[in-house]
């Protein structure tokens, strides 16, 4: 399967060749960005190395979720702003053979000291810097768990055969890319403001990082080492669990060994919908993603937009409209389910999205301040990854995880090699008080000791005739939803290969602020419709990254979304 090397005009027609409303974008050929077809297996992730971790995995003989695992610590190591052992995430998983689809919750935790006002000052103002670039900023991490969990249950080979591969990147190197080096050089400001992190990201002289230099990680080499040779357990109770609890106690944070000890991923069943005859299962509350990925195709399931197509004003402004009632039920009904009764079955019920889809004009834009959380009875960072795997067992695993914002908190655990997350702001620091991606949150989403915070992650798949389809998700922060409902759209209602899908100009509308936001590539005559219609529309940088796969009698399809420059498709 040949590959092909995208140069800077292929990016560049890629993004902003389709203007007119109803058409298609272009499709780069070639293993990095588009399968050939006759494919029994494809990974698709944001990093080319991680992307051949998987690929190598399943040649070996592993299963999906083998080669989604030995994925997950490979990023950790080559994409070190997202990829993680110091976050957390969320992996949904079907199995066509069982019938099953299941979901693992390795969202972090809040450490027990946590409490309810912890990033307020005396006068009860937010105080931003503390839940962001501190210490405290941090939740009990879950990926090693998370991972962990998935690979016994599901899994076919032992935990030092998966991540072998993460190891010899971290101990030996790898070329780092543009994107790396240009993350580390732009962030030295913040990032440098801690001496463990400005020594083992920064180069002893200070100069910067350049393309094509090799990057090694010997500190994180040896912890991946000790959680292979050790289990999982290792992080939470033995040496690296010390040393990240000392960075902690140095820089002043609650966290202590007994939270990492009590620490365990959670097995849960998904949210499932069905639109158009396709199931669709995604990531079920602390992740908000499925609740509102569900309500908002209900809430379009009886409009045509295969007519309206795709780009079209009309198209456009029905699902701006659904998105901001979707994320006004958020602020109010979202939260950890183990610690508030969250109305899933309410939101996304069939009368429900009829309800609200009577709220909608199909002329007229309804003011923000007109919106608010529906009436319903009792019931990411930007820099976040996303990686979809399948395989010709009929096993698919579509995986979301993250530090939070780029490099999360910036505090690295020297000794062990890896920053912590910056998570805990993904919680109302202070009920109705937007977080940094403007979202607002309620009493369901307020600090406690032990919780899980709120998130946008959106790992789905969708199924038909109960058969692996669509495997999708994104990072994007709080545009993770919409990307995906993006996606998905993009393949039912319009008909998409999974590279237009993927590369189509994204949208995205949350209530508040009251901005339809949208990328380049639309056209300029659909915008002046929307203003006329009363959208506020704010063309802004591109949104998410998301690495799909599409499945079909003529075999598997890769989709490596081309706003990251590493993002790969690789098929076997």
């Amino acid at each position: 399967m040949p590959g092909i090397q995208r140069s800077a005009l292929a990016c560049l027609l890629l993004m902003l060749l389709p203007s007119l409303a109803s058409a298609q974008p272009p499709i780069i050929e070639g293993e990095r960005f588009h399968s050939e077809s006759g494919q029994h297996a494809m990974v698709v992730t944001s990093h080319e190395l991680a992307s051949r971790v998987g690929r190598d995995i399943l040649r070996q003989g592993g299963n999906a979720v083998d080669a989604a695992v030995a994925i997950g610590f490979a990023l950790a190591v080559v994409q070190p702003r997202s990829g993680n052992i110091g976050g957390g995430g969320f992996m949904v998983i079907s199995d066509e053979k069982s019938g099953e689809v299941t979901s693992i919750d390795y969202r972090e935790t809040a450490p027990a000291g946590s409490f309810r006002t912890m990033f307020q000052d005396e006068q009860g103002n937010v105080i931003e810097e503390a839940s962001r670039y501190s210490a405290n900023a941090s939740g009990v991490p879950g990926t090693v768990s998370g991972m962990a969990m998935a690979l016994e249950r599901y899994g076919s080979m032992p935990l030092e055969q998966v991540m072998a591969p993460a190891i010899r990147l971290a101990r030996d190197g790898f070329a780092i890319p543009g994107r790396f080096a240009d993350g580390l050089n732009g962030s030295r400001e913040q990032l440098e403001k801690n001496e463990g992190t400005r020594r083992l990201f920064y180069k002893a002289d200070g100069s910067d990082w350049r393309s094509g230099e090799v990057f090694k990680q010997p500190e994180l080499a040896a912890t991946l080492e000790r959680i292979a040779q050790n289990g999982p357990r290792e992080f939470y109770e033995g040496e690296t669990a010390d040393y990240l609890i000392d960075t902690i106690k140095a820089h002043g944070g609650v966290m202590t060994l007994e939270d990492l000890r009590d620490y365990r991923a959670i097995e849960r069943a998904p949210v499932h919908g069905n639109y158009r005859g396709y199931d669709i299962y995604a990531m079920a509350p602390p992740s908000s993603g499925g609740v509102h990925t569900v309500q908002i195709l209900n809430m379009l399931e009886n409009d045509d937009l295969t007519a309206t197509g795709f780009g079209s004003a009309a198209t456009m402004h029905l699902m701006s409209e659904a998105m901001r009632r979707a994320y006004a039920d958020r602020s109010k009904y979202l939260g950890d389910p183990d610690f508030f009764d969250v109305p899933v079955d309410a939101l996304t019920s069939k009368a429900y999205a009829r309800a609200l889809r009577q709220q909608i004009s199909l002329d007229r834009a309804t003011p923000s301040a007109d919106i608010g959380p529906g009436n319903i009875t009792p019931h990411e960072s930007n820099e976040t990854t996303h990686y979809s795997v399948a395989d010709d067992s009929g096993l698919a695993v579509s995986n979301t995880y993250t530090l939070n914002f780029s490099y999360g908190s910036g505090i690295a655990v020297e000794k062990a090699g890896f920053l912590l997350n910056n998570e805990m702001d993904d919680f109302s620091a202070k009920p109705g008080v937007p977080n940094a991606y403007g979202l607002i949150g309620g009493e369901a989403n307020a600090v406690e000791p032990g919780k899980r915070m709120l998130s946008s992650m959106t790992p789905t798949i969708v199924k038909h005739d109960g058969k692996n389809f669509l495997i999708t998700g994104s990072p994007g922060g709080s545009r993770i939803i919409t990307t995906t409902l993006g996606v998905i759209s993009n393949v039912i209602d319009h008909g998409m290969n999974i590279q237009s899908a993927v590369s189509a100009p994204r949208f995205h509308d949350q209530w508040l602020p009251d901005e339809l936001r949208i990328e380049d590539g639309f056209s300029p005559d659909t915008v002046r419709i929307l203003e006329n219609m009363g959208h506020h529309v704010v063309q802004k940088s591109a949104m998410g990254a998301s690495q799909s796969i599409l499945i079909n009698d003529s075999g598997f399809y890769g989709g490596a979304d081309p706003r990251r420059e590493t993002s790969s498709a690789l098929g076997l």
